[in-house]
């Protein structure tokens, strides 16, 4: 099929933001225009293997310097006033064509390895994201347990640093680990005694191993599996941020890719919108256009004031956390906002387009559709990174306190 109109140019203005923001959005678009948009169909349905890994897609987003836009000058990156804004902004692009490219080679590796990372102690920072923004390597990030995901308290995680001469050895499990089947560098969650500490290992170092891709519903670009450790070294200069601080440093990058998931929920609903209500000009029922019913003209009124909505939740939190260095409640607010909206809009614009929505490949002509894979794909959005149910307690802690919370 044809890519329809984006409607989001006439009915979005991006005004408000940042001249620098608005460069970065026309020059990743023309990227993915050039470089995600030929390949998407073959990337969002093809079920998940080592082989499949969108090297080919990493690489060429490595050398378009998409991995400079959310780093400061000094390790090669861009030297942005805005990078988180510029940052989710990359991510809608990226999600527009292709969100589990978005999520597992951007949201993944720039947003929850790279700020991890931009955190660590100079000699880490000053070695590792340069190597990063190179495309030298394919990182993971390892908060999740088979046990523990959503509670990260050191009760929870079973994953153990024990301190030894010179560092530690890790023993555990890691689940749902984003790129792990193809990657070198991992940042890992550990309980070391009574705290949790973040530790940086070598995924080609002895007693390291991984097991085959998951096969999941969607998200198919996003390469997850578990991660065994046993008896791993780690030296203490490994340590990222401070023994006993890993929970913080996990936290501060969850949040960021909280928006991450917001805006790339913010480009299913676009990219699925767009789509249907195109079909609905063309398509006719009963001798007049789909576009004609009145049920369907408010239907996708009320989705297109819900995107500018949410697209300006995930703006407003990148840009405050860029100025003020905090922005939970509103990264909160754009993770629900985005990835309950792409749910959404994924199912009427199904609806709407009836087997056209429901089909992958229309074989006799050989076209393809991409609604089916946009619905598989929006629905981890409201689950992984904090579910949507934690963000809403993180909400209700600013407006009852957490006292009244917990």
């Amino acid at each position: 099929m044809n890519c329809p109109p984006r409607r989001a140019d006439a009915l979005y203005s991006d005004f408000f933001v940042p001249e620098e923001t608005r460069r970065v959005r026309k020059e990743v678009r023309q990227f993915c225009d050039d470089v995600v948009r030929p390949v998407a169909h073959r990337l969002n349905t093809t079920p998940e293997s080592k082989e499949s890994f969108a090297r080919a897609e990493f690489d060429a987003m490595a050398k378009a310097g998409l991995y400079k836009i959310p780093y400061p000058a000094d390790v090669g990156g861009l030297g942005l006033e805005f990078p988180t804004l510029a940052t989710a902004t990359v991510l809608e692009e990226l999600g527009y064509y292709s969100p589990s490219l978005a999520s597992a080679l951007y949201d993944g590796q720039a947003i929850l390895v790279g700020k991890t990372l931009e955190r660590a102690q100079p000699a880490l920072r000053n070695l590792y994201l340069p190597k990063l923004i190179k495309g030298e390597f394919v990182g993971c990030f390892a908060t999740s347990e088979p046990e523990a995901s959503t509670d990260l308290s050191v009760k929870s995680v079973q994953t153990i640093a024990t301190k030894v001469d010179g560092g530690y050895r890790i023993n555990g499990k890691k689940r749902w680990i984003t790129n792990s089947p193809v990657g070198d560098l991992i940042v890992v969650l550990c309980r070391t005694g009574e705290t949790l500490t973040m530790l940086l290992a070598d995924m080609h170092d002895p007693g390291v191993s991984v097991s085959a891709p998951d096969l999941k519903m969607g998200n198919h670009v996003q390469l997850t599996a578990d991660v065994d450790f046993k008896d791993v070294f780690v030296a203490d200069d490994h340590v990222v941020g401070k023994e006993g601080g890993g929970l913080r440093t996990a936290i501060g990058a969850l949040v960021l890719g909280r928006m991450g998931i917001g805006a790339i929920g913010v480009a299913m609903a676009q990219a699925a919108f767009d789509f249907s209500t195109h079909y609905m000009t063309q398509r006719k029922v009963f001798g007049k256009e789909l576009a004609r019913f009145q049920i369907w003209q408010f239907r996708f009124a009320e989705h297109a004031l819900q995107i500018e909505m949410a697209r300006g939740l995930y703006q407003k939190a990148a840009m405050r956390y860029d100025k003020e260095g905090g922005a939970d409640i509103e990264a909160a607010m754009a993770k629900i906002a985005g990835s309950r909206l792409a749910c959404d809009v994924a199912r009427d614009a199904i609806q709407v387009c009836g087997a056209y929505g429901f089909v992958k490949t229309l074989s006799g002509p050989g076209q393809n559709f991409p609604l089916e894979s946009i619905y598989r794909d929006a629905k981890i959005g409201e689950i992984y990174e904090g579910a949507n149910e934690i963000q809403n307690w993180v909400i209700a802690r600013h407006i009852f306190g957490r006292d009244m919370t917990g």
